[in-house]
């Protein structure tokens, strides 16, 4: 069954990689008012809630990159450890 590990950590990639984009498109100044801008937008606002305003900071850049930045590292490394659990309660004991 080694196929959920690699969902669960494939998952977690994806949901960093929407909050990554986000920060580029933020960054970037993409248009508010495109549709797909909009969506990462809302996706990255609802990934991130609960640490979005964990750490205040004065300049926009270093903001959004503490506000996305920090669930993108947090999604991979808890996704990680979750599949490489899951994988060591897997092995077969000697």
């Amino acid at each position: 069954m080694r196929g959920i590990h690699s969902i669960i950590r494939a998952v977690a990639h994806i949901v960093a990689g929407i909050l990554v984009i986000w920060i580029l498109m933020d960054l970037l100044d993409a248009n508010q008012g495109n549709t797909v801008v909009s969506w990462f937008h809302s996706a990255a606002d609802w990934l991130a809630g609960w640490s979005r305003g964990l750490f205040t900071v004065s300049g926009h850049t270093l903001q959004v990159l503490l506000d996305y930045g920090i669930p993108a590292v947090v999604y991979v490394v808890v996704g990680n450890l979750i599949g490489r659990a899951a994988d060591r309660s897997r092995a077969p004991s000697r």
